[in-house]
């Protein structure tokens, strides 16, 4: 879950649901596997939000570029994680595929302070793992019918996400346009 929680592309729905497979055949316990998660989660959330309050900006200000990332984005993250309804975002994107996996990273680029950070890390994930912890425990002998629906909202997830990004290197590019355009007036 540590790994799930930072960068690299280990899914907890492909690892939570067996956890609970582990539990309904009474390997492990639900409180033990409850807090284990959520631990693993929080140190994972945790080192990716290191990486951002520490070697964000630097990173950010010298290939963000390449990413159609400006200083004006930077400032633009830095400001609203340092706002009181971050926490909330945070919170709710824990529940988000692909999102959850990055979104330490700004939160400590906008050095995000700490005790909001946690909690609402740790409340989100321990919610969301509880979640596919219980499903897995529930439907553990209707696992295929799980995973039809996974890759479904999978897909979805996946068109969302593509459209996003369309969405946001076409704003970028124009916006970049504008400028030069004002720039040469």
């Amino acid at each position: 879950m540590a790994l799930e929680s930072m960068i690299a592309p280990v899914p907890s729905e492909a690892v939570m649901p067996f956890v609970g497979f582990l539990v309904a055949d009474g390997k492990w316990g639900l409180f033990e596997a409850i807090l284990a998660t959520s631990i693993g989660s929080f140190l994972g959330s945790y080192i990716s939000y290191l990486m951002g309050y520490y070697g964000g900006r630097p990173f950010v200000l010298k290939v963000g570029k390449y990413l159609l990332l400006d200083v004006h984005d930077l400032e633009m993250t830095e400001r609203f994680f340092q706002r009181k309804g971050s926490s909330l975002t945070l919170f709710a994107s824990r529940f988000i595929p692909v999102v959850r996996h990055l979104v330490s990273i700004p939160a400590g680029i906008g050095k995000m302070r700490f005790w909001p950070f946690a909690i609402a890390t740790t409340a989100g994930a321990t919610m969301w793992n509880t979640f596919l912890l219980l499903c897995g425990f529930k439907l553990r002998e209707n696992w295929e019918m799980v995973q039809t629906y996974r890759h479904q909202f999978d897909a979805l997830i996946i068109g969302m996400l593509v459209v996003a990004v369309a969405w946001y290197v076409w704003y970028k590019l124009k916006r970049k346009r504008t400028l030069r355009a004002e720039a040469a007036d």
